[in-house]
């Protein structure tokens, strides 16, 4: 045999050996575990045990306590309950027992009701037919008033009522007349006192205001060059101004007509213009009447403000200003509405001192109170609602605008201011030879006054009196008696009030005069 061979058989002998004890040694290694895991597990599974029989016997215990302590609080509540229901028995045998006790009273009330009702039936009954009696007695009474007095009832209940009625009517027209003449009498006291103390501080003189102006003539020959060659330059100068030029009417002088107080004073400065100038022709009226009427404007602005400064009002707008200026040119019954203005401003302005209300305010209201006048011509609606726009637009005072808008009554005063604006308005307008009236409309409302009065029953006759001051009404005697003669007078007077209008006041005086006639013979 060869080494080689030697030594492989060594080596698989080596191998087979390792093999072997490997083999061996595993299987010994298994066994050995698996009895180590087994005696492992067979003390878990006596620890387990063991306590499993621990947590048997803790539980019972634990089960055993409960059960005695459950019986010890089902012992508490029973004892509770029992306490409790035995209070509320005694409760309810209390309840009870009132409820009895009202039941009882009750039911005697319901007793004593009943008793009540019983004789209460009585009662009626007995009432009932003592009613009945009388009702009999009263016709029978009837029935003898009725055979004594010769009327039926429906006429002595008719003839009562008629006394009652006059009698009534007189105590009404005895209050009345009390109560007017108390109040007559504290009024007039008052208002004399005031008006006296205005008028006496403000006394204004009046010129009536006319529809013409009149500008001398300086010679003849200026009446040709005023004519003109076939009259072109006297048609010019009309149809620039608007105005009507007679010449002929009044020797040496130029009369000017026109309605409107601008456009004559426009036409008479221009006229005096031409004349001074002496050439006259269309061009240069033209010329001269746009002239006038710049200087127009410049002087009712200063007009204006002469005005403002003599009323003592601070702070109008310029424009306004301006507005008020053209008031110089404007009339009322012929009265100059700017000096009506001013005199209202001051009179104002005195009551308002009187009666501790603000004075600058008053004058500022009376000053503007008729503003509207100055455009009535130019804008469409009354110089009322014309004025209450103005001064709305340029800011006035609320009390100025609202003193503008009642001052003739279109709405209700509402302010003491509204009020002074009026009287001083009235006082203005009322006083002797303050304004003038058209003859046909002073005869109108002359005699619109006497048929109102002569609408009334049992007037007579009617006189209108002191320029439409006073009416003197005579009623018939017979059907107007003393205590009627008040009430008729207090119904014309409303009717007066309500259907004419008229500056100041007017008097009513109802008068009844009897007479008797005899003749000796």
């Amino acid at each position: 045999m060869s080494v080689s061979v030697v030594i492989l058989l060594i080596i698989i002998s080596v191998v087979v050996f390792g093999f072997f004890i490997a083999f061996f040694s595993f299987r010994f290694g298994v066994t050995y575990r698996k009895k180590i895991a087994e005696a492992e597990i067979g003390n878990a599974e006596e620890h387990a045990k063991k306590i499993v029989e621990d947590a048997e016997k803790e539980a019972l215990a634990k089960r055993k306590q409960a059960i005695v302590e459950a019986k010890d609080d089902i012992h508490q509540l029973r004892e509770n309950a029992e306490r409790e229901i035995k209070v509320r028995r005694e409760e309810l045998g209390l309840q009870e027992k009132r409820l009895l006790q009202k039941e009882e009273s009750l039911e005697r009330k319901i007793e004593q009701c009943e008793k009540k009702e019983e004789n209460l039936a009585i009662k009626t009954s007995q009432a009932d037919k003592m009613l009945e009696e009388a009702e009999l007695i009263k016709a029978n009474q009837m029935k003898i008033l009725e055979k004594i007095s010769g009327m039926t009832q429906e006429q002595a209940r008719s003839q009562i009522l008629t006394i009652f009625e006059n009698e009534l009517n007189h105590e009404k027209a005895v209050r009345i007349k009390i109560y007017k003449q108390k109040i007559k009498d504290e009024v007039e006291k008052k208002a004399k006192n005031l008006m006296s103390l205005a008028m006496a501080k403000y006394a204004g003189t009046y010129v009536n205001e006319v529809a013409v102006s009149v500008i001398p003539l300086r010679s003849d020959e200026m009446k040709g060059r005023i004519i003109g060659r076939e009259g072109r330059n006297i048609k010019s100068f009309e149809n620039l101004t608007g105005v009507d030029i007679i010449i002929d009417d009044t020797p040496q002088a130029i009369t000017i007509s026109c309605f409107d107080p601008m456009r004559r004073e426009i036409a008479k400065i221009a006229l005096n213009r031409l004349m001074d100038d002496g050439r006259i022709h269309p061009v240069k009226i033209e010329e001269a009447v746009e002239k006038a009427k710049a200087e127009v404007e410049q002087m009712l602005k200063a007009e204006g403000e002469k005005a403002v400064m003599e009323a003592n009002v601070q702070g109008v707008h310029p424009e306004l200003i301006a507005i008020l200026g053209r008031l110089k040119l404007r009339t009322s019954y012929g009265q100059n509405v700017l000096s009506h203005s001013l005199e209202v401003a001051a009179i104002a302005g005195v009551i308002a001192s009187e009666l501790n209300v603000e004075a600058s305010l008053a004058r500022r209201a009376g000053l503007l109170h008729d503003i509207g006048k100055a455009l009535s011509y130019e804008v469409e609606g009354s110089h009322v609602q014309i004025g209450v726009d103005i001064a709305k637009k340029y800011k006035e005072n609320l009390d100025v605008v609202h003193a503008i808008e009642a001052h003739h009554g279109d709405v209700e005063a509402l302010t003491t201011i509204a009020c002074i604006v009026q009287a001083a308005d009235a006082i203005s307008a009322a006083r002797p030879g303050a304004r003038s009236e058209n003859l046909e409309n002073y005869i109108k409302r002359l005699e619109k006054l006497e048929e109102i009065a002569n609408s009334f029953k049992g007037v007579e006759s009617s006189y209108a009196l002191q320029a439409g001051r006073e009416i003197r009404i005579m009623v018939k005697p017979k059907i107007v008696g003393d205590d009627e003669m008040v009430l008729l007078a207090h119904d014309i007077v409303k009717q007066v009030e309500k259907t004419l209008s008229y500056p100041g006041q007017i008097k009513v005086n109802v008068i009844r005069e009897s007479r008797v006639e005899e003749f000796a013979k």
